[in-house]
């Protein structure tokens, strides 16, 4: 008997699955592309459970007859291209014929369905890819789609899901998305029978901002509108004011399709240049109109990802709606002081760093590097300043960003930011994880939906590293006790973006991740910047700090701190001989 045998169409179905519905969210996803393909004005999405135990999503859409509902679920069935020629000019979200049929494969399903015209509609049930039944029945026009029990037949899959709320929070993103890309369309999303997000239809895509991101974030962004020979760019970018530590706030729409684009991304970035500070992302709603023909959206099996034919042009077209849109805009931020200080807006110094100028390049204060390095100075002990570090002296620094020192024979070029990170990391791991101060006015963290959710879940595991945080009021969550290591707390948007960083990967596996990941971005967000002017005196200061590090050579990220050149290879390079 031979060793190669073909795998019966159920296997294969439910292995082809996995390539299109990796975790709930990819059901409510392909669930809201086929309603939005439908015409549907009003969509709604109920979640049971995080959508491990029910997903259901109902639309207003034209719906199906009884021949298209019995036929809809089997593979590869689409009404939206009838040969491969159409791929080339796709208008639809959907056009292989592969999400319905790959939901059914892993779960128990009920599709309800009525076209306007009809006088019932059609109810069929389908587990595991099997037809269960088809009967005739009374319903609204329009399509309902619930799925139960995703991945009951497929355990190996089922648990590799993620908590219930990193689950829940990839559903949110998921609606977010959607209703940022189609503002004309009506969503709402339930969890457990309570509304979490309701994005009413609007006339336009600001509307739509001000509903899901809220007034404030609203009122620092930009409108721009560029049109260039390969691209039309339009949509909405923050002020330099306005930045996340993540990209989780970025999202852009090529032809109405939410897509993944590393491209798109750093020229969005690029457009901005130095106005804002290296690590941090501005906010962005994108939409990208190209010829149909220059963009292929069949390169990954969940269509995340789209090939386009002149890429640079394209990315080219938004840096410069970008630079646009900053140059004809008002950069300087709203003044935004904590309740404590509005009285004495007008008599205190902090004044001057919340209202800036627009000036063409983000620069660091020399009072900010200076306490950044004196408070890891402190934490070293009497054994330490003894300890011997090899002799180094210091020449200066090039662009804000290296420190160049001359040692024995050669020279040393250190990234200054990496070196004080790595200083940092060593005492935060060295530390007691539970120590804290408390602070003497509370920090209140404005999290978004998707952060929220998954805040819940992180607290007991950041209370044990000294953090201290309750919710406040329905939106939102106070902070009053920060780790000890931080030292005196002067920006408190510090907190946020290490809260933020944390919750960005989503599933903390156990308290080893949750302290190194703790540890990391209090180390990055610790330490002084790339583009910080130091003085002789801080560099000295660095330095030596870096050379009583246990690991003087990487930084906790694993990129390296320092690159030297000994006498001979400087010889070698100017061919002395």
């Amino acid at each position: 008997m031979g060793k190669i045998h073909i795998l019966d169409k159920a296997t294969i179905n439910k292995i082809a699955a996995g390539e299109v519905i990796e975790r709930p969210a990819s059901v409510v996803k392909e669930l809201i592309e086929n309603a939005i393909d439908a015409g549907a004005t009003r969509i709604k999405v109920e979640v049971s459970g995080c959508g491990k135990k029910l997903i259901r999503v109902t639309d207003n859409g034209c719906g199906m007859e009884q021949r298209d509902a019995e036929v809809s679920y089997l593979k590869h069935a689409t009404s939206k291209i009838s040969s491969i020629t159409d791929i080339d000019d796709v208008s639809t979200m959907g056009f292989r014929g592969e999400a319905l049929s790959s939901i059914t494969a892993v779960s128990k399903v009920e599709i309800i369905t009525r076209t306007e015209g009809e006088l019932s509609g059609r109810k069929i049930t389908v587990h595991g890819g099997k037809t269960i039944g088809s009967i005739e029945t009374g319903c609204a026009a329009g399509t309902a789609v619930t799925v139960e029990e995703l991945f009951y037949n497929t355990p190996a899959r089922k648990k590799y899901l993620k908590s219930d709320g990193t689950e829940l929070a990839h559903i949110i993103d998921t609606v977010i998305r959607n209703g940022l890309g189609y503002n004309n369309i009506s969503f709402t999303l339930l969890h457990n029978g309570k509304e979490l997000l309701r994005s009413p239809a609007a006339s336009s895509l600001m509307d739509t901002i001000i509903h899901i991101y809220g007034k404030d974030i609203a009122k620092s962004m930009l409108a721009l509108d560029t049109e260039s020979d390969y691209a039309k760019v339009s949509g909405y970018i923050s002020k330099p004011a306005l930045t996340r530590s993540s990209i989780d706030y970025q999202s852009f729409f090529i032809n109405n399709r939410h897509v993944n684009s590393r491209a798109i991304s750093n020229a969005l970035r690029k457009g901005y240049g130095t106005l804002i500070p290296k690590g941090r992302y501005p906010v962005a709603v994108l939409k990208i109109s190209l010829d149909r023909k220059q963009v292929d959206v069949n390169v990954h099996p969940a269509k995340k990802e789209v090939r386009l034919s002149h890429e640079k042009e394209i990315s080219d077209t938004v840096t410069e709606a970008v630079k646009s849109a900053l140059s004809g805009g008002n950069l300087i931020p709203d003044l935004k002081l904590p309740q404590n200080q509005q009285s004495l807006a007008y008599n205190s110094p902090a004044v001057e760093s919340i209202i800036r100028e627009n000036t063409p390049e983000f620069k660091v204060s020399a009072r900010d590097t200076e306490r950044r390095l004196r408070h890891t100075e402190r934490m070293l002990d009497d054994d330490d300043m003894k300890s011997e570090i090899p002799e180094i002296r210091i020449l200066g620094q090039v662009g804000n960003i290296y420190v160049i020192a001359e040692k024995d024979d050669g020279i040393i070029i250190i990234d200054q930011h990496a070196a004080h990170e790595r200083v940092l990391f060593e005492q935060v791991c060295e530390s007691k994880r539970n120590d804290s101060q408390e602070l003497l006015v509370p920090i209140n963290l404005g999290l978004d939906l998707k952060e929220r959710v998954l805040m819940k879940d992180t607290i007991p595991y950041l209370e044990r590293f000294g953090f201290r945080i309750t919710e406040f009021g329905p939106d939102s969550f106070a902070v009053t006790s920060v780790p000890d290591i931080l030292g005196r707390l002067e920006e408190p948007e510090l907190i946020h973006d290490i809260i933020s960083d944390i919750l960005s990967e989503g599933r903390i596996k156990d308290e080893t991740g949750i302290f190194e990941r703790v540890t990391k971005s209090i180390a990055c967000r610790g330490a002084i910047k790339a583009g910080a002017d130091c003085s002789a005196d801080q560099l000295g200061s660095l330095v030596r700090q870096l050379f009583l590090a246990n690991n003087p050579y990487t930084c906790p990220h694993g990129r390296p701190i320092m690159i030297s050149f000994n006498r001979k290879e400087l010889d070698t390079l100017f061919r002395r001989t």
